[in-house]
């Protein structure tokens, strides 16, 4: 039974090795019949953890953030998971979200079901989309089902409940050989979006549940309405019937490692290369530099990216893809949030607001940021400036970033195709024919400009 969570690794691995010879064949691109929500082309998302969000940490204190969420350019809130937690064998005071105790209930001490309609409610009313953090993949140890229906788990030798994975000891791991509990679980989804009118769902370790039944589940759960999947996951086969959107967990590295100059710029043309070649076209990659996880576990954006964070987020909301905001990025929230206990958010006046702002709303007013051509600008002798053009038929956005600590000059003579008059999204300052325009980029500074 546990073959099952390695599944999406190993059919990919198979994948590639069996599509490759000598490295030459082409890797064999999967294909998709998802068809994305009308409304999911030029969405920016927005993950929301309403326990740090606020001192008192409810649906109701986050619902007076939502009007200046809307000016910052956010299309999709993400709610982390809502439901009640486990109590047994928790961790920390309060317990990880992710150990759910009862799927159709929610967590009172986020509020009651009519503050979270409110919210909803209120979110759709601004244009705004809500899709739900799901775990299908395990439970707490006290949800009802571990008592009623101990079928529905995985056991060891003994019989005894397992973890999926022996550090997470505040949850127990379910069987998707048994058919009632996939029922049970389709049916816990179907229940969100039918009494909360919820827009999707952000899918947890989606990799560690078999691949039929998220394939099975959609159509299903669009008898409702049209949804917007996103899967904790990578492999391209989650778009074949069942996802819109996956992480790119590879490019979140990468922007990781040129930042501490353990990768040049080059990496991400070999990596967009790779996608281009395994991911189907109309497939939705989410670009990030910081989550829930890696803010937690692996360091805040300054630990990780210091200096090269505005740098990165240029490339997360320009290059091809959706990008994604975690709670207080765009306030410069500096510390690591504990995951287990409460830890409410540094809200502060930052610049940072109207940086981000500013490009969350030009990647959703400008159809060439969300479904345009991209077209590499390189230039001889400097691999650290990082330029392209994406193009939606008579719209050009010009991407300049300059990806080292190191001041760069540079000009683009003799390249064509950039002529014209610009617009900065940042500055609003206009750059007239960048072809003979002499450039000087601070280190990891960068422009992206709007043609007129």
């Amino acid at each position: 039974m546990r073959i099952r969570a390695l599944f999406l690794g190993l059919s990919l691995f198979f994948l590639l090795t069996a599509c490759q010879k000598g490295g030459e064949t082409p890797l064999k691109k999967i294909q998709s019949i998802v068809t994305h929500p009308h409304w999911a082309a030029g969405a920016t998302i927005y993950e929301v953890n309403i326990r740090q969000y606020t001192p008192e940490g409810t649906f109701n204190a986050f619902r007076s953030h939502l009007p200046r969420l809307k000016k910052l350019g956010v299309d999709i809130l993400w709610l982390m998971p809502v439901q009640p937690i486990g109590i047994k064998n928790r961790k920390g005071s309060l317990g990880s979200y992710y150990s759910i105790k009862d799927y159709r209930a929610v967590n009172p001490e986020f509020g009651n079901s009519g503050d979270l309609k409110a919210l909803i409610n209120e979110a759709h009313d601004l244009g705004m989309y809500v899709i739900l953090d799901w775990v299908a993949n395990h439970t707490a140890w006290d949800h009802p089902w571990a008592q009623k229906h101990p079928g529905f788990y995985e056991k060891d030798k003994s019989g005894a409940f397992i973890p999926p994975v022996a550090d997470w000891t505040d949850v127990i791991s379910l069987d998707y050989d048994n058919k009632a509990m996939r029922d049970s679980m389709a049916a816990a989804m179907r229940f969100w979006l039918e009494e909360y009118n919820m827009d999707g769902f952000r899918c947890d370790v989606a990799e560690m549940v078999p691949l039929d039944f998220w394939d099975g589940l959609r159509p299903w759960l669009e008898e409702v309405k049209p949804v917007f999947m996103l899967a904790e996951g990578e492999t391209a086969i989650l778009h074949n019937r069942a996802f819109d959107m996956t992480y790119s967990w590879k490019m979140f590295k990468t922007f990781n490692a040129i930042a501490r100059g353990k990768k040049k710029a080059a990496a991400i043309d070999e990596l967009l290369l790779e996608e281009s070649r395994i991911y189907p076209p109309t497939a939705l990659r989410m670009r990030f530099i910081t989550n829930h996880d890696e803010n937690s576990w692996n360091g805040t954006i300054a630990e990780r990216l210091g200096p090269a964070e505005r740098a990165m987020a240029v490339l997360m909301c320009t290059l091809p893809g959706k990008p994604l905001l975690y709670s207080g990025q765009e306030a410069g929230n500096g510390k690591a949030l504990r995951f287990f206990d409460k830890d409410t958010i540094e809200w502060r006046e930052s610049p940072l607001t109207d940086f981000y702002a500013a490009l969350f709303n030009s990647y959703r007013r400008h159809p060439a940021l969300h479904k345009g051509d991209m077209k590499r600008l390189p230039l001889p002798g400097k691999p650290a400036v990082y330029a392209f053009l994406r193009q939606w038929k008579d719209e050009q956005v010009l991407v300049i970033v300059n990806l080292s600590g190191k001041r760069e000059s540079f000009t683009f003579e003799g390249m064509t195709g950039i002529s014209g008059t610009w617009r900065d999204i940042f500055s609003a300052e206009t750059v007239i024919d960048p072809e003979t325009h002499s450039w000087r980029l601070p280190p990891w500074g960068y422009v992206v400009g709007i043609l007129k």
